[in-house]
């Protein structure tokens, strides 16, 4: 088997398309596990002063915690919906076709991923103010909510763009 063969093989329109899937679970889900535990971290110390602003310290942590569900999200509806992969006989699809999927994977991968480290990075600058003045952590939760959007905006874009791929349509 030569190389060209070999990549013939490889990169297939479905194996593009689940490639597309699992970008989207792993760096958004790396993200949302960066995140999580960047302001679990900061929540240590105020837990140990203070366990009563366990609840508080919570909303902050998990709040990055999202991406990485809608990163699932956007592989099941891949994997799952368009490419029927639980029937043991999946949909199979053209190159162009599964370059397609996959870019549409890509916004919530990488918008996953980066958006729930500056989500994490506001929390956790959050958990200082839950800290020092408990009576402010709302302003704090929603200064970390607003970084949401964006993982929002890439999420929809993603969703928007599965959804509508018709694996029947010429590529």
């Amino acid at each position: 088997m030569t190389f060209t063969e070999f990549l013939s093989t490889v990169f297939t329109g479905t194996n593009l398309a689940l490639l597309g899937a699992v970008l989207a679970v792993a760096f958004s889900g790396f993200g949302s596990a960066r995140g999580v535990g960047m302001v679990s971290e900061a929540s240590a110390g105020l837990l140990t002063e203070d366990p009563t602003k366990f609840g508080k310290a919570m909303v902050l942590q998990a709040l990055p915690a999202t991406q990485g569900i809608y990163g699932f999200v956007i592989a099941f509806l891949i994997a799952v919906v368009k490419l029927d992969i639980m029937s043991g006989s999946p949909v199979t699809l053209t190159v162009g076709q599964g370059m397609y999927l996959f870019c549409a994977a890509l916004p919530i991968a990488l918008g996953g991923w980066v958006s729930a480290i500056k989500q994490a990075r506001v929390a956790t600058a959050g958990i200082s103010v839950l800290a020092k003045r408990p009576e402010a952590v709302g302003k704090a939760i929603i200064s970390a909510a607003l970084v949401e959007m964006y993982a929002i905006l890439a999420f929809l874009i993603s969703i928007l763009l599965v959804l509508s791929f018709n694996p029947g349509a010429a590529a």
